[in-house]
């Protein structure tokens, strides 16, 4: 292949996916070998993704692990996710101060424009004061920081992050940065005895228009479709 020589700025190269060779540091002139990515290993911006939900008790051990092993930042996210519930536009805007020792916080959504009441988990608020000291936290910066300090992650970085952590730890399945989303919604209907009421519940939290969105937004209703099929 083909090496491309552009002229570049230090930080349009964020994000960037590719093979880099500086050959020239006074002018930043670069020849760079690129690696095209294909959908399925980083979804466009603004394009919609389907994603499987984790059950709560394979979460809460990807969390220890994710810790475990250094990766501090995903263990956050994944576990700060799961427990809330907030859509990823809104989970990357959250600051330290927002949820360190608080029971709850406020935010307005950036989708919806609705302000939402949301309380903290004790179990989250162990994990987030635990992480906040490993990490080095500092209260007004963003949680889910960029590697520059300013500015959180993007999406794309996120869904393409995590599918290379879910093939290291043997997740098998598809996921995106819904799956947190999800594996909260798929919590509360089982905690709830898999009742309409928690259904109901479910689809006035994730601003669903029915319980049947909910359904299908959960995987509900390709289970009980399933199930049919088993009864017979």
């Amino acid at each position: 292949m083909q090496g491309v020589k552009l002229e570049l700025k230090p930080q349009q190269l964020q994000g960037f996916q590719g093979t880099i060779k500086i050959t020239d540091f006074t002018y930043v002139k670069m020849t760079i070998k690129v690696k095209v990515l294909k959908s399925k290993d980083m979804a466009l911006k603004g394009q919609k993704t389907k994603s499987d939900f984790l059950k709560w008790e394979i979460m809460q051990s990807l969390v220890l692990k994710l810790e475990r092993d250094g990766e501090l930042k995903f263990a956050l996210l994944i576990a700060t996710g799961s427990y809330i519930g907030l859509r990823i536009s809104d989970l990357l805007q959250l600051r330290w101060y927002q949820l360190l020792n608080q029971q709850h916080f406020v935010i307005t959504e950036k989708k919806t424009g609705k302000e939402r009441r949301v309380t903290i988990n004790p179990e989250l608020q162990e994990i987030i004061q635990r992480l906040f000291y490993k990490m080095d936290g500092k209260p007004e910066q963003f949680m889910f920081v960029n590697r520059f300090g300013k500015e959180p992650v993007s999406i794309q970085y996120i869904n393409a992050k995590l599918k290379e952590l879910f093939d290291k730890y043997g997740i098998r399945g598809q996921y995106s940065s819904h799956f947190m989303r999800k594996t909260l919604g798929r919590r509360v209907w089982e905690m709830n005895e898999y009742s309409d009421q928690a259904l109901l519940l479910l689809s006035q939290l994730f601003n669903h228009t029915s319980t049947t969105t909910t359904k299908i937004y959960l995987g509900i209703r390709e289970q009980e479709i399933s199930n049919l099929y088993l009864s017979v």
